[in-house]
């Protein structure tokens, strides 16, 4: 376990070494590391597929893809409150000497919230549009990678973070079939109210 554990460390040492080299670099791992590019691009983007489609039945898939990715976020976000409750990790940048583009946040750095909210919400969209939900992956992946290079977070925060998205987006489609007529009337809805 030690030897895990100092490896994480060195994967998150080795990424930070690229900080404050070259100033665009710096600027562009600002606007990605932030708490608003990315969760906003994929908002965006949940939007986009929630009104996209040819015809009928491709938007109704879209918007159940998109309805899951939403609240299996909102869920995979209430799982990683739950565990932070019970486990805390301090942040690299408090056992390492680290350059940060962001902020030190305070709460626990396992699992990592970031990863399991995106990876939540492309699972989600996943299950429903393949390419719309490897666009959120990859965002996610991003937003991961960028978050343990300054520091935010160990791999193994984000892997744990990602594999809770993707198992909490799992049972969310689980329980979204069992409690069938809800979704299609929250879409029924939806399109009464125009939007959808």
């Amino acid at each position: 376990m030690e030897a895990l554990l100092k490896l994480d460390g060195d994967i998150v040492v080795w990424l930070n070494q690229g900080i404050g080299r070259v100033a665009f670099l710096d600027y562009l791992g600002y606007l990605l590391v932030s708490d608003y590019f990315i969760p906003l691009a994929i908002s965006f983007w949940m939007l986009g597929v929630w009104f996209s489609g040819k015809d009928v039945p491709t938007r109704e898939r879209n918007q159940r893809a998109v309805l899951r990715g939403a609240i299996s976020l909102g869920f995979a976000n209430l799982v990683v409150l739950i565990l932070n409750q019970h486990i805390f990790r301090e942040r690299p940048l408090v056992h390492y000497e680290l350059a940060n583009l962001l902020y030190l946040p305070t709460d626990s750095s396992f699992p990592a919230n970031p990863a399991a909210v995106t990876c939540a919400a492309a699972m989600g969209l996943w299950l429903g549009n393949r390419r719309a939900g490897l666009v959120v992956f990859a965002l996610a992946g991003l937003w991961s990678l960028v978050r343990v290079s300054n520091g935010l977070f160990y791999p193994s925060d984000v892997v744990a973070g990602g594999l809770i998205g993707v198992a909490v987006s799992g049972l969310v489609a689980l329980a979204l079939r069992l409690i069938e007529p809800v979704p299609t009337l929250v879409l029924k809805g939806a399109r009464l109210l125009h939007l959808a």
